[in-house]
């Protein structure tokens, strides 16, 4: 089934690239595009194009930005999905934009086989919710002939099936965190608490984002972010050392004339893990998130790592001795796991 999807930018260049790179796809009516200048003209186009299924739009834009075209999405349909496109600098931006209902974002210059991919996760997700509409409108009319206790299960079962679906991928998770960043909270002001988790937060997706991978999550002071695809140990790793190495030269000079030289400890591990909408069915709240024993030890080997570490398990070791520079740790006791894991350090 043909997916139709509106592009908003105002460069003029960019509808050209779209049709010249999708052009298979557009040959093959897999994909349809349709383009607008401005938010104004997006709006404009989605009352011509009642069928749109996602939106790719440009957050800096004249006569109305892609910030506000967000909040107007979000009160036009809750179905259609927006992914945002935005250069490095625009990381604030991006932030806000999530907050503001932005399904997923790419980065200028754009990486096109990520934003393909970037699409098809946007256009499964948003087939998803039609088939819940849908299922919700067809138990409107069952509503007159069925009872309402059966009724209720369906429609519940229903929803958990269309959206709880899942599937095991393989990759990798990295865990990031601010070491010693509890303490500057409880002791500056608050605009300045966020300030700076906020610059550190724009070091590590900006890193993140230059190999391949996606952040996950923010989670107080630190960050979760997954890889997939062809190397994505070794793009995870590279990654994690551009974040130490560029955290590493930062002094911040605090409120009572003290220096804060902030360090990042990370942990990394590799594997199968289940990828899924998880969350709760009856609040119908849900994260696209990975879960898992993989997903479990890496958080853990963070937690333990040293201010300035990478660490990763003896299994990721083996994948990455002859391209990177790795010294042994020990073995380490983990919760939940019965036997001492071996870990090594990721040094350069």
């Amino acid at each position: 089934m043909k997916a139709k999807i509106l592009v908003v930018d105002d460069e003029a260049d960019l509808q050209l690239l779209i049709k010249q790179k999708f052009r298979r796809q557009i040959r093959e009516q897999q994909y349809e595009f349709i383009f607008a200048e401005n938010g104004l003209r997006a709006l404009e186009m989605l009352v011509e194009h009642t069928d749109v299924d996602m939106v790719l739009s440009d957050i800096n834009m004249p006569e109305m930005d892609g910030l506000t075209l967000l909040v107007r999405l979000g009160e036009m349909s809750p179905i259609l999905k927006s992914v945002i496109v935005s250069a490095y600098g625009d990381m604030d931006n991006i932030r806000m934009a999530m907050n503001r209902g932005a399904f997923d974002f790419v980065t200028k210059p754009i990486d096109f086989r990520d934003l393909e991919l970037t699409m098809e996760k946007t256009l499964l997700y948003v087939a998803q919710l039609k088939e819940t509409l849908k299922a919700v409108r067809e138990n409107d009319i069952l509503r007159m002939y069925v009872d309402s206790s059966v009724l209720q299960f369906m429609t519940r079962e229903t929803f958990e099936q269309s959206l709880m679906t899942s599937e095991n991928i393989e990759g990798t998770v990295v865990f990031m965190d601010m070491c010693g960043f509890t303490a500057i909270s409880e002791k500056e002001q608050p605009d300045r608490v966020v300030k700076l988790i906020n610059k550190y937060f724009d070091v590590m997706v900006k890193e993140i984002i230059a190999q391949g991978g996606h952040v996950d999550k923010f989670m107080g002071d630190a960050v979760m972010a997954v890889f997939r695809g062809d190397y994505h140990l070794d793009r995870a790793v590279e990654s994690s050392l551009a974040v130490r190495n560029h955290i590493n030269v930062f002094k911040e000079e605090l409120s009572d004339q003290s220096g804060y030289f902030p360090k990042v400890s990370i942990g990394i591990n590799s594997g199968e893990m289940v990828s899924g909408n998880i969350g709760s069915a009856a609040l119908k709240r849900l994260d696209y998130t990975v879960i898992g024993d993989v997903v479990n030890v890496a958080q853990r080997l963070q937690s333990i790592a040293k201010p300035g570490q990478v660490v990763v398990p003896q299994s990721a070791y083996e994948k990455l001795k002859e391209a990177f520079q790795c010294t042994v740790v020990g073995e380490v006791n983990l919760k939940n796991k019965s036997n001492p894991v071996l870990i090594y350090e990721v040094l350069e």
